[in-house]
C-alpha cells in the first residue's frame, strides 16, 4: 500500500498542471477578444468559483473523516 500516496500525488500534479495549462490558455484567448477588465472580472470570478468549490470540498471530506471516525489531529 506504500505506492498509493505515490500514484495518487502524481495523478494530482498531472490534473493540476493540465488544469492550469488549460487555465492560463483560456485566459490567453480570453484577452486577444475582450477588453483587459473584462478578463479581470471573468478571472477573479473564476478564482472565486475556485475558492469556494476547494473550500466547500475541504468541508465535506473533514465531514465525512469525522463522520467514519478518522482521526483528523495534529500530533
Amino acid at each position: 500500500m506504500d505506492w498509493v500516496p505515490i500514484v495518487f500525488g502524481t495523478f494530482k500534479v498531472v490534473m493540476l498542471g493540465i488544469g492550469m495549462y488549460f487555465a492560463i490558455k483560456w485566459h490567453y484567448d480570453q484577452g486577444k477578444k475582450l477588453e483587459r477588465g473584462a478578463v479581470l472580472r471573468a478571472g477573479g470570478t473564476m478564482v472565486a468559483v475556485f475558492a469556494l468549490s476547494l473550500l466547500g470540498l475541504g468541508l465535506l471530506v473533514f465531514g465525512l473523516s469525522r463522520m467514519l471516525g478518522l482521526d483528523l489531529s495534529l500530533p
